[in-house]
């Protein structure tokens, strides 16, 4: 029996497992203690995989049409379809849809192959749904795309503020976390949440505000805060912008603050006193503030509460974006949303002229590409005419399905690449290749956290699926674009990514892995958790990657739902806690039924 440390791969926490394999098959798995995420905690999901990985049926064998092909044949002809709609049509005719299940290595060489050589920007990913709204406030606020805590600060701090968060179902080992902080040393939380959820159970104060009025409560808040006296004024003038604005624009939603919020003003009243009465505040938030039109909007609104306060920088304080998926971070490291370049870089020219240069790449995007609904959109209508779908399941997962069925339908080449082998978007595919699963790949992932970890091989491929990163670079190839995607291992494309962070920056953006770029294969393979920045916490001497060096406050105000209306049923979504996102992973594994066994609505 051998024992391999290796990452769950469901959400964001990122946590350690240890697994045991005995004859090539996986037999049991445990928590890894000397993981910094979770120190030998797991959560259901992450303690079946054995199970699971049982259970599941995987990909074995690629298809062109219906028909079963070698692998090679089906990746040259999904590259002669690719390069007949480019040469037709133009590059952007075409588009990649991503994932947070790829490895950190196989999103580098899709970003690259996309927005470098084939030259176009339309690269997006699932991940748009759950944190592209906390990127841009992250942005907005800090200049660049920084959570500014770690998992230590929820131990270190004396109030934890969970805002659209069932913590308890979606991240459980972070609850975990929070409980025993709680219990240990006495730490309040508060949770915001239309519902009653299981996370309440902890909760010394729970706020049911109406649907999507998270600005107007943090609007009030930030008054309060100013009016009572709780301004950092040294922190303020020393290190932010845009208060004074910032103050005038949350004045306006103060007087309809109840109103707008269906909470009663001695709840809002005790809200407030939780959160002056404590310095050391952590407000950890998540699908509940990403997943709406105004989602960047209350993530700046939670953000300029941090900033007008000072709670930001310390020990036991910030602002807390929790990520949904395992890579959601390292996707965005390497620039898998559609607005983004690679390594923190935008689309200026000074960005762009840097990244072609060390790509030595004949074509970079001019600019943003097509965002995830936008880029279904665009394959309903025809502009988009070959897609490549890699690792995620849009026909389900994607709001209003029947409208995405009809995008893929009349998209006129659609690939497909899944573990899975049978997906509700693999029935749609002309082009289908079968990717390594996990307990299959090797490479990287990176946690809401900011801590990179390993995801290694346990066992061999089934059948003739291939890495990710491999079926990109032989695409590529058959492209015609032979230099640039000549790895020959996951540890090549990682220092690869890690030298362009650190190229030309010079201290301009903190996501820099410069050091990383020398690692040798062995140390590749034996890399222990690392965060970034590494060599030392986010935005040292509260120096920050705007412009000024300074943070911004940024001037936000309540605006109504799209869809409210005075006859309208609000609904907010949830997940079944022992089940993972579309459930083509974890729908064939009878535990994880146990807790419930069918969805459910409560009205």
């Amino acid at each position: 029996m051998t024992r391999t440390r290796t990452t769950c791969p469901y959400c964001g926490v990122g946590c350690g497992v240890e697994a045991r394999v005995e004859g090539g098959a996986l037999i049991a798995v445990a928590g890894d203690e000397a993981h910094p995420a979770n120190r030998g905690r797991l959560c259901v999901k992450g303690a079946a995989l054995a199970e699971s990985q049982h259970h599941q049926p995987l990909a074995t064998q690629a298809a062109i049409d219906g028909r079963a092909t070698s692998w090679r044949s089906a990746v040259h002809e999904a590259a002669r379809r690719f390069g007949k709609v480019i040469a037709q049509d133009g590059p952007d005719a075409v588009a990649f849809y991503l994932s947070g299940q790829l490895l950190t290595e196989d999103y580098y060489v899709a970003n690259k192959l996309m927005k470098g050589f084939i030259g176009s920007g339309n690269v997006d990913t699932n991940s748009r749904l759950c944190m592209a709204s906390a990127v841009a406030a992250h942005k907005r606020a800090f200049g660049e795309d920084v959570v500014p805590v770690s998992y230590d600060d929820l131990e270190a701090a004396e109030l934890i503020v969970l805002v659209g968060s069932n913590t308890a179902w979606a991240h459980p080992v972070i609850y975990q976390r929070i409980a025993a902080a709680r219990a240990a040393r006495g730490t309040k939380v508060v949770v915001i949440d239309p519902r009653r959820t299981a996370t309440c159970d902890i909760a010394d104060l729970h706020l049911p505000l109406r649907p999507g009025s998270d600005v107007a409560l943090f609007n009030y808040l930030l008054t309060w805060l100013h009016d009572q006296g709780h301004t950092d004024q040294g922190f303020v003038t020393a290190h932010t912008q845009g208060a004074e604005n910032t103050l005038h624009s949350a004045r306006a939603d103060v007087a309809k603050a109840a109103e707008h919020t269906g909470l009663s003003e001695a709840t809002l009243e005790a809200f407030c006193e939780l959160f002056a009465a404590r310095r050391r505040t952590v407000t950890l938030f998540s699908q509940g503030v990403n997943q709406s039109d105004q989602g960047t909007d209350k993530a700046n609104a939670i953000i300029n509460c941090h900033l007008l306060t000072g709670r930001i920088g310390i020990a036991g304080a910030g602002p807390f974006s929790m990520t949904g998926q395992p890579n959601a971070m390292g996707g965005r490291e390497v620039g898998g949303l559609a607005t983004q370049l690679a390594a923190h870089m935008d689309f200026g020219a000074a960005d762009r002229d840097r990244v072609q240069r060390f790509w030595q790449a004949p074509a970079v995007a001019y600019g943003p590409g097509l965002k995830a609904v936008d880029l279904f959109d665009a394959m309903a209508a025809g502009t988009i005419k070959a897609v490549w779908i890699m690792g995620t399941n849009p026909a389900v997962s994607l709001p209003d399905s029947g409208r995405i069925a009809q995008a893929l339908e009349r998209c006129a080449t659609v690939i497909v690449s899944d573990c899975a082998i049978d997906t509700d978007t693999a029935r749609y595919a002309d082009v289908f290749l079968p990717a390594l699963g996990w307990g299959e790949k090797d490479g990287t992932v990176t946690n809401s956290e900011r801590v990179i970890s390993r995801q290694r091989a346990l066992r061999p491929a089934t059948g003739t699926a291939q890495a990710d990163w491999a079926t990109i670079c032989e695409f590529a190839r058959a492209l015609g674009f032979r230099r640039g995607f000549n790895f020959e291992s996951p540890a090549e494309i990682f220092r690869e990514h890690a030298a362009l962070s650190a190229f030309e920056n010079d201290g301009d953006r903190q996501f820099d892995l410069g050091p990383l770029a020398a690692l040798s294969d062995d140390e590749y393979d034996a890399l222990p958790p690392t965060r970034w920045p590494l060599n030392g916490p986010a935005f040292p001497e509260q120096r920050y990657s705007t412009a000024s060096g300074r943070a911004q406050l940024v001037p936000v105000t309540q605006q109504p739902l799209a869809s409210e209306a005075a006859d309208t049923f609000i609904l907010n979504s949830g997940r079944l806690r022992d089940q993972w996102h579309t459930m083509t992973r974890t729908g064939h594994t009878p535990r994880l039924f146990a807790h419930t066994g069918r969805p459910s609505i409560a009205l």
